[in-house]
Protein backbone atom coordinates (compact mmCIF):
# COMPACT_ATOMS: atom_id res chain seq x y z
CA UNK A 1 0.00 0.00 0.00
CA UNK A 2 1.57 3.28 -0.75
CA UNK A 3 0.14 7.33 -0.99
CA UNK A 4 -2.89 8.33 -0.07
CA UNK A 5 -4.45 5.04 0.31
CA UNK A 6 -2.40 4.00 2.66
CA UNK A 7 -2.86 7.25 4.95
CA UNK A 8 -6.54 7.63 4.19
CA UNK A 9 -7.19 4.04 4.88
CA UNK A 10 -4.96 4.03 8.19
CA UNK A 11 -7.19 7.05 9.20
CA UNK A 12 -10.24 5.08 8.72
CA UNK A 13 -9.57 1.94 10.18
CA UNK A 14 -7.27 2.46 12.59
CA UNK A 15 -7.34 6.04 13.85
CA UNK A 16 -10.56 5.04 15.39
CA UNK A 17 -9.06 2.41 17.39
CA UNK A 18 -6.62 4.65 19.62
CA UNK A 19 -9.51 5.67 21.51
CA UNK A 20 -8.61 9.13 21.99
CA UNK A 21 -4.96 8.79 23.75
CA UNK A 22 -3.25 11.74 23.66
CA UNK A 23 0.11 9.98 22.59
CA UNK A 24 -1.33 8.37 19.72
CA UNK A 25 -1.72 11.72 17.82
CA UNK A 26 -4.49 10.63 16.17
CA UNK A 27 -1.90 8.87 14.16
CA UNK A 28 -0.76 11.43 12.26
CA UNK A 29 2.56 11.77 13.70
CA UNK A 30 6.02 9.25 12.94
CA UNK A 31 5.67 8.48 16.24
CA UNK A 32 4.13 8.30 20.08
CA UNK A 33 4.61 9.73 23.46
CA UNK A 34 4.25 7.04 26.59
CA UNK A 35 3.39 9.22 29.69
CA UNK A 36 5.16 8.20 32.96
CA UNK A 37 3.17 6.78 35.42
CA UNK A 38 4.84 7.63 38.92
CA UNK A 39 5.17 4.53 41.12
CA UNK A 40 5.16 1.97 38.26
CA UNK A 41 7.55 -0.24 36.16
CA UNK A 42 6.81 0.24 32.16
CA UNK A 43 7.01 -3.65 30.96
CA UNK A 44 7.18 -3.89 26.38
CA UNK A 45 6.73 -7.11 24.82
CA UNK A 46 6.40 -8.33 21.07
CA UNK A 47 5.00 -10.91 19.47
CA UNK A 48 4.55 -11.83 15.45
CA UNK A 49 1.98 -13.53 13.88
CA UNK A 50 2.38 -15.62 10.46
CA UNK A 51 0.01 -17.16 8.25
CA UNK A 52 -0.08 -20.58 7.94
CA UNK A 53 2.10 -20.79 10.97
CA UNK A 54 0.07 -19.61 13.93
CA UNK A 55 -3.32 -19.99 11.93
CA UNK A 56 -4.57 -21.66 8.88
CA UNK A 57 -4.57 -19.93 5.77
CA UNK A 58 -7.76 -18.95 4.98
CA UNK A 59 -8.45 -17.65 8.74
CA UNK A 60 -10.98 -14.74 9.02
CA UNK A 61 -9.55 -11.55 9.24
CA UNK A 62 -11.22 -10.33 12.43
CA UNK A 63 -9.79 -13.83 14.59
CA UNK A 64 -6.42 -13.25 13.52
CA UNK A 65 -6.38 -9.89 14.97
CA UNK A 66 -7.98 -11.01 18.02
CA UNK A 67 -5.22 -13.47 17.96
CA UNK A 68 -2.73 -11.67 17.51
CA UNK A 69 -3.37 -9.13 20.07
CA UNK A 70 -4.56 -12.05 22.56
CA UNK A 71 -0.75 -13.81 22.28
CA UNK A 72 0.74 -10.49 23.22
CA UNK A 73 -1.33 -9.85 26.15
CA UNK A 74 -0.95 -13.29 27.32
CA UNK A 75 2.94 -12.12 27.90
CA UNK A 76 1.84 -9.29 29.55
CA UNK A 77 -0.67 -11.04 31.82
CA UNK A 78 2.43 -13.61 32.74
CA UNK A 79 4.33 -10.85 33.72
CA UNK A 80 1.94 -9.51 35.98
CA UNK A 81 1.27 -6.44 34.22
CA UNK A 82 -1.74 -4.39 33.42
CA UNK A 83 -2.03 -3.53 29.74
CA UNK A 84 -2.88 0.14 28.15
CA UNK A 85 -1.44 0.25 24.56
CA UNK A 86 0.25 -1.31 21.92
CA UNK A 87 2.14 -1.09 18.40
CA UNK A 88 0.86 -2.56 15.30
CA UNK A 89 2.47 -3.45 12.59
CA UNK A 90 0.87 -5.16 9.57
CA UNK A 91 1.89 -6.80 5.83
CA UNK A 92 -0.89 -7.33 3.58
CA UNK A 93 -1.06 -9.47 1.03
CA UNK A 94 -2.89 -9.49 -2.35
CA UNK A 95 -5.35 -11.75 -1.15
CA UNK A 96 -6.38 -9.01 1.60
CA UNK A 97 -8.87 -6.78 0.01
CA UNK A 98 -10.76 -3.73 1.19
CA UNK A 99 -13.41 -5.99 3.00
CA UNK A 100 -10.50 -8.30 4.57
CA UNK A 101 -8.62 -4.91 6.21
CA UNK A 102 -11.87 -3.79 7.23
CA UNK A 103 -12.73 -6.96 9.54
CA UNK A 104 -9.21 -7.05 10.79
CA UNK A 105 -9.59 -3.27 11.79
CA UNK A 106 -13.09 -4.46 13.24
CA UNK A 107 -11.52 -7.36 15.31
CA UNK A 108 -9.08 -5.96 16.75
CA UNK A 109 -11.29 -2.88 17.74
CA UNK A 110 -13.53 -4.98 20.00
CA UNK A 111 -10.49 -6.83 21.64
CA UNK A 112 -9.02 -3.08 22.09
CA UNK A 113 -11.95 -1.72 23.47
CA UNK A 114 -12.49 -5.35 25.93
CA UNK A 115 -9.34 -5.63 27.18
CA UNK A 116 -8.87 -1.61 27.32
CA UNK A 117 -6.05 -1.42 24.97
CA UNK A 118 -5.64 2.18 22.96
CA UNK A 119 -3.31 1.93 19.72
CA UNK A 120 -0.85 4.41 20.14
CA UNK A 121 0.99 3.90 16.40
CA UNK A 122 2.19 1.19 14.11
CA UNK A 123 2.73 1.03 10.29
CA UNK A 124 1.31 -1.03 7.20
CA UNK A 125 2.57 -2.53 3.90
CA UNK A 126 2.36 -4.56 1.35
CA UNK A 127 3.80 -7.96 1.04
CA UNK A 128 3.37 -10.62 -1.60
CA UNK A 129 2.85 -12.98 1.28
CA UNK A 130 2.33 -14.41 3.80
CA UNK A 131 0.74 -12.33 5.79
CA UNK A 132 2.41 -10.91 8.75
CA UNK A 133 1.26 -9.01 11.60
CA UNK A 134 3.27 -7.98 14.89
CA UNK A 135 2.02 -6.14 17.53
CA UNK A 136 4.22 -4.49 21.00
CA UNK A 137 2.30 -4.17 23.77
CA UNK A 138 2.88 -2.04 26.91
CA UNK A 139 1.71 -2.38 30.29
CA UNK A 140 2.53 -1.07 33.98
CA UNK A 141 3.51 -3.22 36.97
CA UNK A 142 4.38 -1.96 40.37
CA UNK A 143 7.91 -0.47 40.35
CA UNK A 144 10.08 -3.77 41.22
CA UNK A 145 7.06 -6.28 40.72
CA UNK A 146 7.92 -7.38 37.85
CA UNK A 147 6.85 -11.06 37.83
CA UNK A 148 10.51 -12.75 35.55
CA UNK A 149 11.06 -16.38 34.40
CA UNK A 150 14.40 -15.97 37.02
CA UNK A 151 13.59 -16.22 40.72
CA UNK A 152 12.34 -19.49 41.25
CA UNK A 153 14.17 -21.37 44.30
CA UNK A 154 14.91 -24.74 45.04
CA UNK A 155 11.41 -26.41 46.69
CA UNK A 156 9.37 -24.10 45.20
CA UNK A 157 6.15 -25.48 43.63
CA UNK A 158 5.05 -25.48 39.98
CA UNK A 159 2.02 -24.70 39.36
CA UNK A 160 -0.17 -24.05 36.08
CA UNK A 161 -3.24 -21.80 35.25
CA UNK A 162 -6.38 -22.73 33.74
CA UNK A 163 -6.32 -26.20 31.69
CA UNK A 164 -3.49 -27.55 29.10
CA UNK A 165 -4.03 -29.29 26.01
CA UNK A 166 -6.84 -27.29 24.46
CA UNK A 167 -4.86 -25.29 21.83
CA UNK A 168 -2.67 -28.13 20.65
CA UNK A 169 -6.57 -30.18 20.19
CA UNK A 170 -8.19 -27.16 18.86
CA UNK A 171 -5.11 -27.23 16.07
CA UNK A 172 -5.91 -30.57 15.26
CA UNK A 173 -9.63 -30.08 15.12
CA UNK A 174 -8.81 -27.19 12.79
CA UNK A 175 -7.36 -29.38 10.49
CA UNK A 176 -9.94 -32.24 10.59
CA UNK A 177 -8.08 -34.52 12.22
CA UNK A 178 -9.87 -34.90 15.56
CA UNK A 179 -13.95 -34.32 16.36
CA UNK A 180 -14.71 -30.89 18.35
CA UNK A 181 -18.42 -31.45 18.21
CA UNK A 182 -19.22 -28.39 20.47
CA UNK A 183 -16.52 -26.39 19.09
CA UNK A 184 -14.28 -25.72 22.30
CA UNK A 185 -11.13 -27.03 21.10
CA UNK A 186 -11.36 -24.29 18.52
CA UNK A 187 -12.59 -21.52 20.31
CA UNK A 188 -9.19 -22.23 22.70
CA UNK A 189 -6.88 -22.45 19.29
CA UNK A 190 -8.42 -19.30 17.55
CA UNK A 191 -9.15 -17.03 20.79
CA UNK A 192 -7.19 -18.25 23.48
CA UNK A 193 -7.91 -15.74 26.66
CA UNK A 194 -4.95 -14.01 28.27
CA UNK A 195 -4.74 -14.65 31.82
CA UNK A 196 -4.68 -10.79 33.05
CA UNK A 197 -7.04 -11.88 35.63
CA UNK A 198 -4.45 -13.80 37.49
CA UNK A 199 -2.23 -10.55 38.18
CA UNK A 200 -2.48 -9.80 41.43
CA UNK A 201 -2.18 -13.44 42.21
CA UNK A 202 1.00 -13.33 40.67
CA UNK A 203 1.90 -10.82 42.30
CA UNK A 204 1.02 -12.09 45.79
CA UNK A 205 2.65 -15.90 45.27
CA UNK A 206 4.97 -16.32 42.26
CA UNK A 207 8.94 -15.97 42.18
CA UNK A 208 9.01 -16.78 38.34
CA UNK A 209 6.61 -17.25 35.48
CA UNK A 210 5.96 -17.68 31.88
CA UNK A 211 2.65 -17.64 29.55
CA UNK A 212 2.43 -21.08 27.88
CA UNK A 213 3.15 -20.76 24.13
CA UNK A 214 5.41 -23.31 22.55
CA UNK A 215 4.23 -25.98 25.21
CA UNK A 216 4.00 -26.07 29.07
CA UNK A 217 6.88 -28.42 28.90
CA UNK A 218 9.04 -26.01 26.75
CA UNK A 219 7.84 -23.01 28.95
CA UNK A 220 8.11 -24.45 32.43
CA UNK A 221 12.17 -24.99 30.70
CA UNK A 222 12.59 -21.24 29.89
CA UNK A 223 11.83 -20.63 33.64
CA UNK A 224 14.38 -22.96 34.49
CA UNK A 225 16.90 -22.15 32.47
CA UNK A 226 16.37 -18.58 33.81
CA UNK A 227 16.36 -19.03 36.92
CA UNK A 228 19.48 -22.09 36.68
CA UNK A 229 17.91 -25.03 38.19
CA UNK A 230 15.43 -27.83 36.86
CA UNK A 231 12.03 -28.91 37.30
CA UNK A 232 10.17 -32.52 38.01
CA UNK A 233 6.65 -32.49 36.25
CA UNK A 234 4.15 -34.82 36.97
CA UNK A 235 1.98 -34.77 33.79
CA UNK A 236 -1.17 -37.16 35.78
CA UNK A 237 -1.68 -33.38 37.55
CA UNK A 238 -2.09 -32.25 34.33
CA UNK A 239 -5.38 -29.72 34.42
CA UNK A 240 -7.68 -30.93 31.43
CA UNK A 241 -10.77 -29.64 30.40
CA UNK A 242 -14.12 -32.09 29.77
CA UNK A 243 -13.03 -31.59 26.21
CA UNK A 244 -9.80 -32.69 26.46
CA UNK A 245 -10.31 -35.64 29.22
CA UNK A 246 -12.57 -36.84 26.69
CA UNK A 247 -10.16 -36.87 23.98
CA UNK A 248 -7.48 -38.48 26.51
CA UNK A 249 -9.92 -41.51 27.41
CA UNK A 250 -9.87 -42.63 23.52
CA UNK A 251 -5.91 -42.38 23.03
CA UNK A 252 -4.36 -46.36 23.29
CA UNK A 253 -1.01 -44.69 24.46
CA UNK A 254 -1.99 -42.63 27.80
CA UNK A 255 1.51 -41.57 28.29
CA UNK A 256 2.29 -40.54 24.82
CA UNK A 257 -0.90 -38.24 24.50
CA UNK A 258 0.10 -36.70 27.84
CA UNK A 259 3.04 -35.51 26.30
CA UNK A 260 1.67 -34.65 23.11
CA UNK A 261 -0.62 -32.58 25.72
CA UNK A 262 2.08 -30.84 27.56
CA UNK A 263 3.80 -29.96 24.70
CA UNK A 264 1.29 -29.15 21.99
CA UNK A 265 1.47 -25.24 22.82
CA UNK A 266 -1.28 -22.37 21.66
CA UNK A 267 -2.76 -22.94 25.31
CA UNK A 268 -1.50 -19.29 26.56
CA UNK A 269 -2.20 -19.86 30.01
CA UNK A 270 0.66 -19.39 32.54
CA UNK A 271 3.02 -21.69 34.21
CA UNK A 272 4.88 -20.42 37.66
CA UNK A 273 6.76 -20.72 40.57
CA UNK A 274 5.45 -20.16 44.38
CA UNK A 275 7.13 -21.39 47.61
CA UNK A 276 3.74 -22.09 49.44
CA UNK A 277 0.56 -23.50 48.36
CA UNK A 278 -0.57 -22.33 44.71
CA UNK A 279 -3.85 -19.63 45.06
CA UNK A 280 -7.51 -20.94 43.42
CA UNK A 281 -6.78 -20.91 39.81
CA UNK A 282 -3.61 -23.21 39.77
CA UNK A 283 -3.06 -26.03 39.57
CA UNK A 284 0.35 -28.05 41.41
CA UNK A 285 2.14 -29.78 38.78
CA UNK A 286 5.53 -30.07 40.13
CA UNK A 287 8.86 -29.28 41.91
CA UNK A 288 11.68 -27.02 41.36
CA UNK A 289 14.84 -28.77 42.01
CA UNK A 290 18.87 -28.51 41.90
CA UNK A 291 20.54 -29.10 38.47
CA UNK A 292 18.81 -28.16 35.32
CA UNK A 293 16.63 -28.98 32.52
CA UNK A 294 12.93 -30.28 32.97
CA UNK A 295 12.00 -34.12 34.15
CA UNK A 296 8.91 -35.14 33.26
CA UNK A 297 6.75 -38.07 34.52
CA UNK A 298 3.34 -40.58 34.14
CA UNK A 299 2.53 -43.30 36.37
CA UNK A 300 6.17 -42.34 37.99
CA UNK A 301 7.65 -42.95 35.23
CA UNK A 302 10.19 -40.93 33.39
CA UNK A 303 9.83 -40.21 30.06
CA UNK A 304 11.57 -38.59 27.36
CA UNK A 305 9.86 -35.35 25.63
CA UNK A 306 12.59 -34.36 23.37
CA UNK A 307 12.34 -30.40 22.65
CA UNK A 308 9.47 -30.37 24.84
CA UNK A 309 7.42 -27.79 22.57
CA UNK A 310 7.34 -25.66 19.26
CA UNK A 311 10.66 -24.02 18.18
CA UNK A 312 10.73 -21.61 15.09
CA UNK A 313 14.32 -22.47 14.64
Amino acid sequence: MSGADEFSEIARLFRPLTGGAAGAFDLLDDAAVVPQRPGFDLVVTKDAIVEGVHFPVGERSDLIARKLLRVNLSDLAAKAAEPFGCFLAVAWPNAFGPAEREAFAAGLGEDLQAFGVALLGGDTVSTPGPFTASLTALGWVPEGRMVRRAGAAVGDLVAVSGTIGDGTLGLAAARGEIDDPDGSLLDRYRLPNPRLDLRQALRDHATAAADVSDGLVADAGHVAEASGLGMRLDLDALPLSPAARRWLDLQPDRSAALIGLATGGDDYEVVCTMPDAAPEGFTVIGAVVAGSGVEVRVDGVRLDVAQGGWRHL
